[in-house]
């Protein structure tokens, strides 16, 4: 990818984010299925660590060799023709040098991940390093239950302040705590749906820019896995295996 779309992706990505509809990024965790969301209209991609760390034999919460990390982004940017946005964890420890590989791979943007306490310092690297890249901070308080709205508000209030683009909030479905936070937030605030969330559209009108699903679809076609595994190895049947691609839509999806 040549420096100059690199560039036009990442304005194209970072614009997402203040007009239209909420940007919508269903995960992937690899160029298959980076391709299959792309192929199901996705403007974007983004990436789900956990979904990345388990494909390459590794569990998540920052278990990942940020080189094979980086070298996961790098095949999911080559497969698709839209802007990418990389899930680093928190950094695989050296955070400037992660983001500038990242970066270097053709990434439009960045989630990085604080933890049970506020952690400025990453935010700082990673806009130091960036570049134009969208950096997303993700609070970790709701999901980690390491505090409410106003820790929340604070953190991002400070992470904007060292540089972030966004603020990514996970765990949280109340639709009072998701308007107050889009309220008091300054910068577009994203927030992670699945079972219990209120749809797209109920998160639109609360003012929500950005709306992704972590590891859930990576989750749901492991479970396919597991089921018709099971049903083959225990009843010697093949239902679980019915599927709505084909080969053919498979070898597809790379011909490009």
């Amino acid at each position: 990818m040549t420096r100059p779309l690199v560039e036009f992706l990442s304005m194209t990505f970072r614009e997402r984010h203040f007009t239209g509809a909420p940007l919508v990024l269903p995960n992937a965790w690899d160029a298959a299925s980076a391709r299959i969301i792309e192929r199901a209209g996705a403007e974007a991609i983004a990436t789900t660590s956990a979904g990345v760390a388990w494909s390459l034999g590794a569990q998540d919460g920052d278990r990942l060799d940020a080189d094979a990390a980086v070298a996961a982004a790098a095949r999911i940017v080559r497969a698709v023709d839209v802007p990418v946005t990389a899930d680093i964890e928190s950094g695989y420890g050296d955070v400037a040098r992660t983001v500038r590989l990242v970066r270097d791979a053709g990434a439009a943007g960045i989630n990085v991940e604080d933890g049970r306490v506020a952690a400025p310092e990453r935010i700082a690297a990673a806009r130091a390093a960036g570049g134009d890249l969208f950096v997303n901070a993700r609070i970790d308080t709701f999901l980690l239950s390491a505090g409410g709205v106003d820790e929340t508000v604070a953190r991002a209030k400070v992470y904007v302040d060292a540089g972030a683009d966004g603020v990514f909030v996970p765990g949280v479905h109340d639709p009072d705590v998701i308007a107050e936070l889009v309220t008091r937030i300054p910068a577009p605030v994203n927030v992670m749906a699945g079972p219990g969330a209120p749809s797209v559209a109920a998160l639109a009108g609360l003012g929500v820019r950005r709306v992704s699903v972590g590891p859930a679809i990576a989750v749901a076609a492991y479970s396919l896995v597991s089921a018709a595994a099971a049903e083959i190895l225990a009843h010697g049947t093949y239902g679980g295996t019915d599927a709505v691609l084909t080969h053919g839509d498979l070898n597809g999806c790379f011909a490009h």
